[in-house]
């Protein structure tokens, strides 16, 4: 009996150890389970999140070369990279009186530069704000007291004054209201006649638009182009032009009457020779010469000084090859001496008498030109394209202003013309020189 007991005691105690190693088996299976799963999620977690990261730092990284490559471009003539958006720079205006560049980015803010200090060190600049929009379009009023800005989502006019203060200074005032929204098509450009009568608008669905300066709409342009590629006033405050899709640009005069009254637009002229959409055009300063590039592989000059109203028509002077894409630019100096043109990220220089390729700038901008000017005194080449602004010497303009002076000297009989012409000659090659000896920034 006793051993029956103590066999089954037995029997009992082995079943328990059975079972409980039998249970704590499976929880082990269970734990090393939940690890193995905690350990996927985790996995799993980490290479999400793996990636993410990379990806900023790579992103991170990218945008600091990208900053570092921005700033990295240099040229023999750069005479300097005004430093000061946040944001992309899309264009460029001189004030009529030389003083100041005013420059617009998607930073919302507009800034003013003074020109002096454009071989400096520094380049200081005052900063007017746009309130809840920013401006992609600026231009400088006649009297550079004011400038004007196309709003990129309010899709109008907004002028702004130049308010100067007692240490020499501006502070900036919006006016009360925006001109109203006519535009029913992405904007090319706008302008001010620098007569102060009108203030023009061009979109991209071949409709401009004349101003009167306080908003008051005087008339609507069909250009009739299938679309406007660009658009612009005279810098005599005369005409308005525009290009596009077809081969020619059209040229109106804005007329007013004796007492300042506007009385209507009327057609002056075209240039006519292309064979493909023109791109883009420029004045010269006294509006005598034009200047076209187009889709065809060239850029022409024009001489644009005739009498229209006696149906005569400008007369072709040039005609150069030349690189360009859509969105290329033209741009020739105020006194005609030299053409440049912007393709891309690139701008080349010409002689305007000769068409002879003069500088090749490459690179000038890590995203494309979009615009690009000379200086009133024609001493400064600038474009714009991203953050930074470039300023170039025009080395061309003073190699064909010493050209010119050295022709009319064998010409000259006057003896005192004569000495006026050599010391003219010697101040433009003295600056030259020293603009080509100046360090690159």
């Amino acid at each position: 009996m006793e051993v029956a007991a103590v066999v089954a005691l037995t029997l009992l105690l082995g079943a328990l150890v059975i079972l409980v190693a039998l249970a704590v088996g499976r929880r082990k299976e269970e734990l090393k389970e939940e690890a193995e799963q905690a350990g996927e999620t985790s996995a799993d977690a980490s290479a999400a999140k793996g990636p993410t990261s990379k990806k900023q730092k790579q992103e991170k990284q990218r945008s600091r070369k990208d900053k570092a490559a921005q700033h990295s471009f240099s040229h023999p003539l750069l005479a300097a990279s005004l430093k000061g958006h946040s944001g992309n720079v899309t264009c460029l205006d001189f004030s009529s009186n030389g003083k100041y560049l005013a420059s617009c980015a998607d930073d919302r803010t507009v800034r003013i530069w003074s020109t002096k200090d454009f071989l400096e060190r520094e380049h200081k600049c005052l900063r007017a704000n746009v309130e809840l929009d920013h401006a992609t379009l600026v231009r400088f009023s006649p009297d550079s007291r004011a400038f004007i800005t196309w709003l990129a989502n309010g899709d109008a006019i907004r002028i702004f004054k130049m308010i100067k203060k007692d240490d020499g200074t501006f502070s900036f005032k919006a006016a009360s209201e925006d001109f109203p929204q006519k535009h029913k098509a992405p904007i090319v450009n706008i302008g001010i006649a620098e007569t102060g009568k009108f203030i023009m608008s061009a979109s991209t669905d071949t409709t401009i638009l004349i101003w009167d300066l306080k908003g008051e709409l005087l008339a609507s342009i069909n250009t009739n182009q299938m679309t406007n590629s660009y658009a612009a006033v005279s810098p005599c405050g005369r005409f308005v032009a525009s290009c596009g899709f077809t081969p020619d640009v059209k040229v109106w005069e804005v007329c007013f009457g004796k007492g300042g009254e506007f009385r209507e637009v009327a057609r002056a002229f075209d240039l006519k020779g292309h064979s493909a959409g023109v791109h883009a055009f420029a004045f010269s300063n006294d509006s005598h010469r034009m200047v076209t590039v187009s889709k065809d592989g060239s850029w022409k000059l024009w001489n644009t000084n005739v009498e229209y109203k006696k149906q005569q028509d400008p007369y072709l002077l040039r005609t150069v090859p030349c690189s360009s894409s859509d969105g290329s630019r033209a741009a020739l100096s105020p006194d005609g001496r030299v053409v440049a043109i912007s393709d891309g990220c690139n701008v080349a220089m010409f002689d305007a008498a000769t068409g002879n390729l003069e500088e090749e700038l490459h690179g000038v901008h890590s995203e494309e030109i979009t615009d690009l000017r000379f200086d009133i005194n024609s001493r400064f080449l600038v474009c714009c394209g991203d953050k930074a602004i470039r300023v170039f010497h025009n080395a061309p303009g003073y190699r064909a202003a010493i050209r010119d002076m050295q022709d009319m000297l064998k010409k000259a009989q006057n003896e005192a013309m004569k000495q006026r012409l050599q010391q003219q000659i010697s101040e433009a090659q003295s600056a030259l020189d020293t603009a080509l000896a100046a360090p690159a920034e």
